[in-house]
């Protein structure tokens, strides 16, 4: 399996992370992605530097006016007087606002909570830089994976949690997203996305909500308890040409290898169902054990059986990398999933 990776990504280091009121330091940290080069090397794979998108590449998935925010937001912020390190919103727009016609403005500050959904979204210098160069790399897969294989994207920022115009969870870019309409653009009718990430993938789910050509699956922990709290419900099904297209699959939390397997499965058994072409794999290790914030209890036997059950669909495949925070265990983690999938391609 090829995979793909950029250095600018290491260029995003966020040290605002808000958790139980308390201001903590930020998990999503670069030596993430060194973690998941060093997993990889295990396996013989040497990460290749994908190219950088133009801006407008992004626009397939992003409106433009949240591209320009997050192009522009570390500069601006950086003029206030006073202002911190980072862009981080202090007020975001009610449903009350938004009935009566609420808008952003020009200045940072109204704009920062307009295309963010919480304060998990710090932006600051390099942030634009690193974002730009995950969506490369999930580009990058997606062309490979084109030609009718397989290919690992390691995207850093993550991306299934960024809506169309809005950041939120640490994704800014919905670097899933962007393969997904890399695969249609290379002729695929019908792509399905599983994501395995602990937490909903809820801003793929918006992007494609009415879109009939697009199954979204996600397995994700209860989110009455857990990230993004709101939406990851079974009953929410898609509207319009995607009624029916989306599938949530929520888990209780502490559940285990068993019912997060089973619920695997049940993507698989959809995805096929579904007819389609071609697979994009949002891929987090948050649901491992041994996380700061473990939600799914799942061994790394786990992965590697997941692993092998995606890789069932034989389909042309890119693999998005989104959450993950045990810094220690990460590469060792991507190592079971991408063996447990060889062994089965």
């Amino acid at each position: 399996m090829r995979a793909f990776q950029h250095p600018d990504q290491m260029r995003h280091d966020p040290r605002f992370f808000l958790q139980r009121g308390e201001v903590r330091r930020n998990f999503e940290v670069p030596a993430r992605a060194a973690s998941l080069l060093a997993g990889l090397g295990g396996l013989g794979i040497a990460a290749e530097t994908a190219p950088l998108p133009d801006t407008g590449a992004l626009a397939a998935v992003h409106a433009r006016d949240y591209l320009d925010f997050l192009a522009t937001a570390a500069r601006d912020w950086a003029a206030l007087p006073g202002a911190g390190p980072e862009a981080v919103a202090n007020i975001h727009p009610s449903p009350e606002m938004l009935a009566q016609g609420a808008r952003p403005g020009d200045g940072v500050i109204g704009r920062a909570g307009w295309f963010t959904a919480d304060a998990a979204c710090p932006i600051g210098p390099g942030t634009w830089e690193a974002c730009l160069a995950a969506a490369g790399v999930a580009l990058a897969a997606a062309l490979e994976a084109a030609k009718g294989g397989s290919a690992y994207a390691l995207c850093r920022p993550p991306g299934h949690h960024a809506y169309a115009a809005r950041a939120g969870g640490h994704c800014y870019v919905n670097n899933a997203a962007l393969a997904v309409e890399a695969l249609r653009r290379a002729g695929a009718g019908r792509v399905a996305v599983i994501d395995i990430d602990s937490h909903h993938g809820n801003g793929t789910q918006g992007i494609f909500w009415e879109d009939g050509a697009v199954l979204t699956v996600s397995v994700h922990a209860d989110p009455t308890r857990y990230y993004p709290w709101y939406v990851g419900h079974a009953d929410e099904r898609g509207a319009g040409a995607g009624e029916g297209r989306n599938i949530n699959l929520p888990l209780s939390i502490g559940s285990g290898d068993g019912a997060w397997l089973d619920a695997v499965r049940h993507g698989v058994e959809s995805a096929r169902s579904f007819g389609a072409e071609a697979l994009v794999v949002p891929l987090g290790f948050d649901a491992s054990e041994d996380e700061p914030l473990a939600a799914l209890n799942v061994t790394p036997d786990g992965f590697a059986r997941a692993g092998a059950a995606l890789a069932g669909l034989r389909l042309p495949t890119a693999i998005t990398q989104e959450g993950g925070y045990n810094v220690d265990l990460l590469g060792t983690l991507l190592a079971r999933f991408l063996t447990g999938w060889g062994e089965a391609a």
